[in-house]
């Protein structure tokens, strides 16, 4: 049984044209002539147009296809070739996926850094911890998909610089607290002022109404009241008052 060359190109996806040009180079030459002179494959046309679509998906000029569909080749060297390339492909295509998706979540999280390089900066203390209940708690909002396009940029040096300067801000606040200064004092909320501006140039937009929202999860959520505790005992409740004093003062 043999088929015309429309029949053909519909069976592999490929053009009439190109069937006719591979025919003009020797590379695919149908077996058959009709008595009208028109072009007729076979199956083994069939199966030598399967292989030269093979190389080409992987890459290979035609004049290099032509070399490896040299007829006097040994079948089953053949067949192991084209084993060899697919696994090598395989190979290459899943590093590829991999280097991809590692990608993908290093800017989903904003947070480019490598293990050693993540220790180095926060400690202990997993970023990504909670990167899934943030996304599903926030991330409709526009805060969140603002913190998401500033941080994709930062690198390490900026995350050192970021870690550095809220610690100094917790350490003022904890150093009022150890000093008997109440929340409501202007040094306090001097200090809760810095910390909402803080936010806001390294985050996403922190209003003074966000910002007591912020205040009340501190205490309400004992994650959050456990970081603050261990800087000093008594800081989230007392961050809280001050960022409410605060908010009160801005908003008065």
């Amino acid at each position: 049984m043999s088929y015309s060359v429309g029949q053909v190109a519909g069976f592999a996806g490929v053009t009439v044209r190109t069937l006719h040009h591979y025919d003009d180079i020797g590379l695919l030459v149908p077996g058959e002539r009709s008595h009208a002179g028109h072009r007729r494959y076979g199956d083994a046309d069939l199966d030598r147009l399967q292989q030269i679509l093979f190389y080409r998906e992987l890459g290979f000029p035609l004049e290099e296809v032509a070399a490896l569909l040299d007829p006097e080749a040994d079948p089953g060297a053949h067949l192991r070739r084209r084993h060899e390339l697919l696994t090598a492909r395989i190979e290459k295509l899943t590093k590829m996926a991999a280097a991809v998706e590692k990608a993908m979540e290093a800017r989903r999280m904003g947070i480019d850094l490598t293990p050693e390089e993540r220790f180095e900066v926060f400690g202990d203390h997993d970023p990504e911890q909670y990167a899934d209940e943030v996304r599903q708690r926030w991330g409709d909002t526009e805060a969140y998909r603002q913190s998401q396009r500033r941080t994709a940029s930062y690198t390490k040096e900026d995350w050192k610089r970021l870690t550095e300067e809220q610690d100094a801000i917790h350490r003022r606040m904890a150093a009022l607290l150890d000093a008997g200064t109440p929340a409501g004092s202007e040094a306090a909320m001097d200090v809760a002022e810095e910390h909402r501006r803080f936010i806001s140039g390294s985050y996403y937009d922190c209003g003074h109404e966000m910002h007591t929202c912020l205040a009340q999860m501190y205490v309400a959520d004992p994650r959050f009241t456990a970081t603050y505790e261990k800087i000093r005992p008594g800081l989230a409740a007392y961050l809280r008052e001050a960022i409410l004093a605060n908010a009160e003062r801005h908003t008065a």
